[in-house]
């Protein structure tokens, strides 16, 4: 680890506060980013001075700062994914000749954040902006299939967290976990008139440098239509995943 420089170190514990539901002791931080104690409290003395950190000293926690917050609302306001995706997104629509879009999981939800819209093709109801029950979407599915089996029960505890728009689709965690190995197992996620009756979608997650889901790439389709290759959607997913940082698995 001496080897590390210190902005690695410093990335890896705000990475790992970030994932975190609560602010966390210091023994936290050393144990997940593998540091020595002396260099955890310097590089988070460093941290809280600049804002990123802020220290509960009544608890012996530590928490994501004010400074974090304005990175997070940078990003929101760059919108990269969406400038990112735009181009291999509009190309995943010339080639399958049907709509595209982008979305990203939001709590028990997907919020939609980039469409592109196929010439003469049926209007949907995934809008930019649009949020819709992740466990009916296609979208929802791929990214939750690739998400630990652990955060998808705690964000679906019960069949209270269950929403209903066709009277189709998991209703309980028992099925939902039925739909999402078969999403593992068959690579692609698929819905079929869960969302809109008549349409169908086949989804692919977006990935990160460390491989986590960060996004649902779909085409949806009138059911009468032929089903667009799921390779094609998946060679886009690549291509946005590389951009940000994945590995090439091709």
């Amino acid at each position: 680890m001496s080897n590390v420089p210190a902005a690695t170190r410093t990335l890896r514990v705000l990475r790992y506060l970030a994932s975190q539901a609560d602010p966390v002791p210091i023994e936290s931080i050393m144990r997940a980013c593998e540091l020595p104690r002396s260099t955890t409290y310097h590089l988070v003395n460093a941290m809280i001075d600049e804002g990123f950190v802020v220290h509960l000293p009544e608890e012996r926690r530590y928490g994501l700062g004010v400074s974090a917050f304005e990175v997070g609302s940078g990003f929101s306001r760059q919108a990269p994914l969406q400038r990112i995706a735009r181009r291999p997104l509009a190309q995943l629509v010339d080639r399958a000749g049907q709509s595209a879009h982008l979305a990203v999981l939001h709590g028990r939800d997907v919020l939609y954040v980039l469409e592109e819209r196929a010439p003469g093709r049926p209007h949907l109801v995934t809008d930019v902006g649009v949020r819709l029950p992740a466990h009916l979407t296609a979208s929802g599915r791929a990214i939750m299939a690739s998400l630990p089996p652990s955060q998808v029960r705690a964000l679906y505890p019960d069949r209270a967290a269950f929403t209903d728009r066709t009277g189709s689709g998991p209703q309980s965690p028992t099925a939902l976990r039925a739909v999402l190995t078969e999403t593992r197992r068959r690579g692609f996620a698929v819905e079929d008139g869960e969302v809109t009756p008549g349409l169908r979608s086949v989804a692919v997650p977006v990935v990160d440098h460390n491989g986590h889901p960060v996004a649902g790439i779909a085409v949806t389709y009138p059911a009468a239509d032929p089903a667009p290759p799921a390779d094609l959607v998946a060679w886009c997913a690549r291509q946005v995943s590389q951009r940000l940082g994945a590995r090439r698995t091709d």
